[in-house]
């Protein structure tokens, strides 16, 4: 094994990246216009290799370069100071690595989309948001509650054949209600189903994605209104206690009522617009939002997350579009 092969390992998964594009998108925005050392790619590169070490501070990520003679390669540059590395995380705007994040997201529909779509099931989207709660007195800018801040991702990721990535991710701090970005991560395609809790529980919005061909399947609220239209046959043999199209609370659409029992015996009822779906693929298909909860458990404890680098807004939106980036670039290795 020579000198170069983690230059070489390295660069081989950074390529999706397309550096040349990124590059051209730093050049428009002027963001290295006087930078001599640590430009924006190079940046780039140093905490992509940090989130995949699991650096927990920038003190460590300066070591990293200083003592590693593999890393200095990787990056191109011998050694780095904290400082440094902390005013150019602040100064990057996080669009860049928003729109660099969306680059993959669009690679990863290219090269696994059409191979892993389910014939069955169809697209599947699934939506949620995670909180990353911080310390108030240092993040006051990402509020939360009386004693505590954070941020929210609120992301949408497609689940199909056991694999799941992202679609879209928004972040934004954590005080706003997940209902605020239920459209914003919303696909406009007939063939996509979206399946979300009742977190995003609206009767407006449920009756125009109705009315604009939208998918969706969530769970109803204990105390929600029933308006009952039809009951339904059900299979005697299957989990599905009833089946029934029905009214909820002031919505002018019906929906497809379908109720079962979890593994604790307790009664789930669920609602879907989509009339050609069996009660067993509805019920199928919600048992599959816990996809996402696992997606989300797996970057908290795989990526540099629980622990941000900088406390200002740029910095800690930069460090989770990073991680995101790892893990896009991650899954397009595999």
């Amino acid at each position: 094994m020579d000198k170069y092969t983690t230059k070489t390992v390295f660069n081989e998964y950074i390529y999706p990246l397309d550096t040349h594009v990124v590059q051209k998108m730093i050049d428009h925005a002027e963001i290295d216009k006087y930078v001599k050392k640590l430009d924006t790619l190079t940046f780039t590169k140093l905490f992509i290799y940090a989130q995949l070490q699991g650096l927990p501070s920038l003190r460590r990520i300066s070591e990293k370069v200083k003592r590693k003679k593999a890393v200095q390669r990787i990056v191109g540059i011998a050694s780095i100071s904290k400082s440094q590395l902390s005013r150019k995380l602040r100064d990057i705007p996080p669009e860049i690595f928003e729109v660099v994040l969306h680059h993959l997201i669009q690679k990863l529909h290219q090269q696994i989309g059409p191979k892993k779509v389910d014939a069955a099931l169809g697209k599947i989207h699934l939506i949620d948001s995670s909180t990353i709660s911080m310390c108030l007195s240092q993040y006051r800018w990402a509020d939360f509650r009386d004693t505590k801040a954070g941020v929210k991702m609120h992301t949408s990721i497609i689940f199909s054949d056991g694999i799941s990535y992202p679609n879209d991710v928004i972040i934004t701090p954590a005080r706003p209600s997940d209902l605020t970005q239920l459209d914003a991560l919303i696909v406009q395609d007939k063939e996509a189903l979206h399946v979300f809790d009742r977190g995003y529980f609206d009767f407006d919005k449920f009756d125009f994605y109705c009315e604009n061909g939208i998918r969706f399947v969530t769970r109803i609220k204990s105390n929600t209104i029933i308006h009952l239209i039809e009951e339904l046959p059900v299979d005697s043999s299957s989990a599905i206690t009833r089946r029934a199209i029905v009214k909820i609370g002031k919505m002018k659409h019906p929906l497809y009522l379908i109720e079962a029992l979890n593994g604790e015996g307790k009664k789930i009822s669920i609602v879907c617009n989509d009339a050609k779906r069996s009660a067993q693929e509805i019920s199928d298909l919600y048992r599959n939002r816990w996809q996402i909860e696992l997606f989300f458990k797996w970057i908290k404890q795989h990526l540099v997350l629980k622990k941000f680098y900088g406390q200002g807004a740029n910095a800690v939106f930069n460090q989770i579009y990073i991680a995101m980036i790892t893990f896009c670039l991650t899954l397009l290795l595999k």
